[in-house]
């Protein structure tokens, strides 16, 4: 009996591994597995084992296919958890080769093609990639989105809205009517990083400040949006003469994401003030902020907290 366990759990392991695995559908209803194909200059090039560890390649006609069996794309994970690392450049990377990869089967049944190609979009917008994620805004619409999907483009149009324009009461009110829509933390992380934003874009330091923190305290799961919301929350301490309270954050950025751009900008802001001290408020000094803040238009009230 203690032999013949360790054996049926291996056999249901594998077969559950196979169950889940990707697969191409060929229309023969021939299954081939991920392992044994790449995709060369738009073709599929299959390898094929013929034994004694020798291996044949062949060309296998796209025509022959007839679905994909893709539950999942490993891509997609990857480059959330790099964005949640800081490291925006090798997610990006990451999705691009499985966009060209699933683009040669972009019109299949059961192709990941639009989930990957959207999330490449919105991983862009977040990366503030603003000129690449507005060439592909048009491709995107065309796409047959989920009403998920559908939202956050809404929000990676407000995104585009908010960087290109000034009229930041009606920004902000879309974006309350987004936050009053849904509770999902991921909305809800995107719309605070824009109103965030924008309270700096008019130099109101702590009402940015705020509105940065809500995002690790309040959407703390949404982990690809938590590095530069912390980043950004340092400048504002910075921009408030908090230095010492920014040192704090700035280092801590440099230890919690080691190698990454988002530590490599800690450092740098940390370089600018490193050793000096917290200076107290004083009423010249929000005079001056206000002055600063005149040729920008007054924003609204922050929109309605997110549920």
């Amino acid at each position: 009996m203690s032999r013949i366990l360790p054996r049926f759990i291996a056999l249901i392991c594998l077969f559950a591994g196979a169950a889940h695995g990707q697969f191409l559908i060929l229309k023969d209803g021939s299954r081939i597995p991920s392992s044994e194909f790449t995709i060369q200059d738009g073709k599929i090039i299959r390898t094929i084992l013929l034994g004694d560890d020798k291996t044949a390649t062949t060309q296998l006609p796209i025509q022959n296919v007839g679905s994909l069996d893709w539950p999942e794309v490993a891509e997609i994970g990857e480059a959330r958890a790099l964005m949640s690392q800081g490291k925006a450049e090798e997610a990006l990377a990451s999705l691009a080769k499985a966009k060209t990869f699933f683009g040669a089967f972009e019109t299949l049944p059961g192709s990941p093609y639009t989930e990957v190609f959207f999330t490449y979009v919105e991983l862009l917008s977040q990366a503030g990639k603003f000129e690449e994620t507005v060439k592909l805004i048009p491709q995107l619409k065309i796409l047959r989105l989920s009403e998920s999907q559908k939202m956050q483009l809404r929000i990676i149009q407000l995104d585009i809205d908010r960087q290109t324009s000034s009229e930041f009461t009606s920004i902000l009110a879309e974006a309350d009517s987004i936050l009053s829509e849904t509770d999902d933390s991921s909305v809800g992380a995107a719309i605070w990083a824009m109103i965030a934003d924008i309270h700096a874009r008019q130099k109101e330091w702590e009402k940015a400040l705020m509105a940065y923190l809500r995002i690790p305290v309040f959407y703390g799961t949404q982990l690809q949006r938590v590095p530069d919301a912390e980043l950004k929350a340092g400048q504002m301490l910075a921009k408030m003469k908090r230095y010492e309270d920014a040192q704090a954050v700035f280092k801590r950025l440099n230890e919690s994401y080691p190698g990454s751009a988002v530590a490599d900008l800690a450092s740098k802001e940390l370089a600018k003030i490193n050793g000096m001290k917290n200076e107290p408020e004083t009423e010249a000094g929000k005079e001056g902020d206000a002055k600063e803040g005149e040729s920008a238009k007054p924003a609204e009230a922050a929109p309605a907290q997110a549920k």
